[in-house]
C-alpha cells in the first residue's frame, strides 16, 4: 500500500502519476486533481479539462484569458 500525498490515505488501490521528472502518489482522482491541476489565472478554479496557455498564463477558456487582457483566443465550440 502507498500513502496518498494529498490526504495521507494508505490505501491499496493508490497509483503513481509520472509528471516533469517526478513521481506522486494518489488514492483518488480528486486528490490527484487538487495536487496536479493548473489553476486559472483569472476565476481560480481548477482546469481539468484542456484549459488555454497564453504566453506562459493558464486559463480555464478563451473568456477569463481576455478578461485579463490576452487577444486573438477563442473557444472552439
Amino acid at each position: 500500500m502507498a500513502r496518498c500525498e494529498v490526504c495521507g490515505n494508505d490505501y491499496g488501490m493508490s497509483f503513481e502519476v509520472h509528471a516533469q521528472g517526478a513521481v506522486h502518489v494518489f488514492d483518488c482522482f480528486s486528490c490527484a486533481i487538487h495536487r496536479m491541476a493548473p489553476i486559472c489565472e483569472h476565476c481560480r478554479c481548477r482546469i481539468i479539462g484542456q484549459g488555454v496557455e497564453v504566453e506562459g498564463h493558464w486559463f480555464c477558456g478563451a473568456h477569463c484569458s481576455r478578461a485579463e487582457g490576452m487577444v486573438g483566443i477563442v473557444d472552439n465550440v
